[in-house]
């Protein structure tokens, strides 16, 4: 501290006696020394002495000292320790952190560093000036210019991103720095293109074909790969900002041979499960398994995920992976994001699903790895965590896979095969009916994905028996789990067992027979439907009841004597009433975690509470709710009770043609609402293959571009007269044949994608022509109700007797 108050007093002069000067006062004069002084020596001590003060006076060095600091930047670049003092204090300026010298000072706001930034970038030639700093090979100004492009990325990530993305070979000066043999700026530029490529597409793309890929797996591999220190995680990270949300540069990634390079991570040597996990080797693990999700992410294409999975699989990173996953000394966090992993990896590949049901776990006696990890699913001393990623991991397994379905459901079957060994069916039956509340939600869902989009085992699962007592007679699957929803008082089984008979019974007459005939189902039903519970999980499960109940009256073939299709659908319009119905079944879609579930196949809780509703059961949802109430709706205006009395007047025939016109148009205008929604689904496939077409279109002019540059410069270098083709002059030869596959592909989609939005027109068109018809027939056929009704008046005026019953009003048949 005295050197300090030594120097200030050399490059200020010493004060008067008695009069200390104040921090603004020190920093004016210090300022006044840089602005004027003509020696350099002067002005280097003086942006010293500005060092110094600007973490404890922040405040007057930044609004006093910012445009003579800018000024020098652009003058004295000659000197590069004047330069380095001068960067130095603008980041100590704008840093987002504080200092321990200014804890003592309240009165200097928390944000100040961003205050000074936004002061710093209003002028965009200032950025410019750091970037054109970054060509000094100086190791201090290069660490320095380096650390406050990271501060300014901290404060204002956006306005940053957006200047230099303009800024002539802004980025590309950044990447040159990540070879740099010093390893300071090379790990600290790691951290700046971290935040610099954070949420901007276009950067990331930048970055990618500046050869980031190449470069960040050549410092992995120098560094250690997993048992690297954090610089490995530091190129992981980028890596992933350069890949999320990012098809383009994913497309790259898979194009580029880079999944290949990935498998050394996932090497795990024998000796290691003695020696343990470090907890940066854990962090490594986990970056790069999160890259390899980003790969086949269920949000990308499906062409992308597809060839991602092929990939993966042929290289040996399922392999690897599976390893990982049956290894010993594994840390939790670890097995359950691998689980995750490998779910993804396998999801609707049916290859890849075959390979994860032949893994077998290294136990005594060797177990299905499959089943391994349901018995952790429903055993409830397993952390919460690892048996979501479980359920997810299942449910991928089964995804669009009828084999596996149909093996899941032929494990609960009666067999003559030795029963000895446990299946996945015993424990997903044993998981259903525990006392443990999760255990019953887990199982009931896996079972509700093994159904999916499957008619044919939604039969076969009625086959399945259960022993609930000994020397009491068996009693059918469905039946157990209609009991146990009237018997439990759980909310998270009540819900799961109602997902589970949803799916079950939906599309599937044999399973709803099987439902009515259960002792007290339809009651329970009603009953819970008509409830007047004010509580939002209570209203979940009102609806959830009412969505049975109409599921039943859709897919009822009558075979049920004490509850056919019409019998129902009077209870329910007795009991319940069609607007209290509909009301009931819009509160699933308005519950909290049921918004929260639709948004992505895997569960996003962090609590066991928060599980509630599953992403399949979503959809189901979505796609049979509005069919159910439309089927309701048109039996209540067709049901039974029509106005028979209306038959024997003389305008009964022409109300009859009146309502069998109007039949016919309904009929027709379903057909057309059918037509429409075909259209409109035919049309969106057809949007996204186009975008699918022009992304790739795109993404092979970019390449083809940049194969281009390097011609050029190859054929600007002298050369021998007589050379073979290169294998750029080939790959751009491909590329160029490839891009006029693609063009026309992409015409081909734009004529189909015409011909269908041209198809959806007629049909709209002659929609609006028959529900036009379709209200003047209304208007007709409520004129001659008012006549007949006229007429029935003046009959009993005059005493005549009418045999039909009593006069009702008028049905408002609209």
């Amino acid at each position: 501290m005295d050197f300090l108050k030594s120097g200030l007093k050399t490059v200020l002069g010493a004060p008067e006696p008695g009069q200390q000067p104040s921090a603004a006062e020190t920093v004016e004069r210090l300022v006044d020394r840089v602005n004027n002084s003509t020696l350099l020596e002067d002005r280097r001590d003086a942006c010293r002495a500005l060092k110094a003060m600007s973490r404890k006076y922040r405040v007057e060095v930044g609004a006093q000292g910012m445009d003579t600091l800018k000024q020098v930047l652009e003058l004295d670049r000659a000197d590069n320790e004047t330069i380095n003092y001068a960067l130095d204090t603008l980041n100590n300026i704008m840093s987002p952190s504080q200092f321990e010298e200014e804890e003592d000072n309240p009165h200097i706001p928390m944000n100040i560093g961003e205050q000074f930034t936004e002061m710093f970038i209003k002028d965009h030639h200032n950025i410019q000036l750091v970037l054109e700093l970054l060509d000094e090979y100086d190791f201090r100004v290069r660490l320095s210019v380096v650390q406050l492009l990271t501060s300014l990325l901290t404060n204002r990530p956006k306005d940053i991103q957006e200047i230099i993305l303009v800024k002539p070979m802004g980025v590309s000066k950044m990447m040159d720095l990540l070879g740099d043999t010093r390893e300071v700026i090379r790990n600290e530029t790691l951290l700046l293109l971290i935040k610099l490529t954070k949420g901007n597409a276009n950067i990331q793309k930048i970055v990618a074909f500046e050869n980031a890929f190449d470069r960040l797996f050549e410092i992995v591999s120098s560094e250690g790969y997993s048992d690297g220190g954090i610089i490995v995680e530091d190129c992981l990270l980028l890596m992933l900002n350069l890949l999320k949300n990012n098809s383009s540069n994913i497309y790259f990634f898979k194009e580029g041979s880079y999944i290949q390079k990935m498998l050394p991570m996932f090497h795990t040597p024998d000796e290691a499960e003695d020696a343990g996990w470090s907890p940066q080797k854990v962090s490594n693990v986990h970056c790069m398994l999160q890259i390899a999700r980003t790969l086949v992410s269920p949000s990308n294409s499906v062409q992308i995920i597809s060839c991602c999975q092929k990939i993966m699989k042929n290289v040996g990173l399922l392999d690897s992976l599976c390893n990982i996953l049956m290894a010993s000394g594994v840390p939790a966090d670890i097995l359950t994001e691998t689980i995750n992993t490998v779910g993804e990896v396998v999801r609707g590949d049916v290859t890849n699903q075959d390979f994860l049901g032949n893994v077998m776990a290294p136990s005594n006696p060797p177990r299905p790895a499959i089943v391994v990890l349901l018995m952790s699913m429903v055993n409830e001393k397993q952390p919460f965590s690892l048996r979501c990623a479980v359920l997810y991991c299942f449910q991928c397994y089964l995804y669009h896979n009828e084999m596996s379905q149909a093996g899941l459901v032929q494990t609960l079957l009666p067999s003559s095969t030795d029963v000895s060994s446990l299946t996945s069916g015993q424990l997903l039956c044993g998981g259903l009916f525990s006392s443990d509340v999760l255990s019953n939600w887990f199982s009931a869902v896996a079972l509700m994905h093994a159904l999916t989009e499957n008619t044919v085992q939604k039969e076969q699962l009625l086959r399945v028996l259960l022993a609930t007592n000994i020397g009491s007679s068996p009693v059918s699957l469905l039946h157990q789990c209609t009991l146990l929803l009237q018997q439990t008082t759980k909310l998270q089984s009540k819900v799961a067992l109602l997902m589970l008979l949803c799916q079950w019974m939906s599309q599937c007459p044999p399973a709803v027979s099987a439902f009515l005939k259960v002792p007290g189902g339809v009651g329970y039903l009603v009953n819970q439907t008509c409830s007047n519970e004010h509580d939002e999980n209570e209203y979940l499960l009102q609806g959830l009841s009412a969505f049975l109940l109409a599921i039943c009256i859709h897919f009822n073939d009558d075979s049920a004597e004490n509850y056919t299709k019409d019998s129902l659908k009077q209870l329910l319009l007795k009991r319940i009433g069609m607007e209290t119905f509909t009301a009931k079944l819009s509160e699933v879609t308005k519950h909290e975690l049921y918004n929260k579930a639709a948004k992505h196949p895997q569960l996003r809780v962090k609590t066991p509470p928060e599980i509630l509703i599953d992403y399949e059961f979503c959809r189901l949802f979505k796609g049979l709710e509005g069919v159910l109430i439309q089927s309701l709706i048109d039996k209540k205006e067709n049901g039974p009770n029509e106005l028979n009395h209306e038959r024997s007047s003389p305008e009964s025939g022409t109300l009859d043609q009146y309502k069998s016109l109007i039949r016919q148009q309904d009929a027709r205008l379903q057909e057309l609402h059918s037509q429409v929604e075909e259209l409109l689904q035919q049309n969106q496939s057809l949007q996204g293959a186009l975008n699918d077409s022009l992304a790739s279109n795109s993404h092979l002019k970019d390449e083809n571009t940049l194969l281009k540059a390097q011609v050029s410069a190859a054929k600007s270098l002298p050369s021998n007269p007589v050379q073979a083709p290169s294998q750029d002059d080939t790959k751009l030869i491909e590329y160029e044949e490839r891009i006029k596959q693609l063009t026309a592909e992409v015409t081909r989609l734009d004529i189909e994608l015409k011909i269908s939005q041209d198809s959806q027109k007629l049909a709209a068109e002659e929609l609006e022509t028959l529900r036009k018809d379709q209200d003047d027939l209304l208007v007709l056929f409520a004129d001659q109700d008012m006549k007949l009704n006229e007429y029935k008046m003046r009959l009993l005026s005059l005493n005549q007797v009418l045999d039909e019953g009593p006069m009702e009003p008028p049905q408002n048949l609209t």
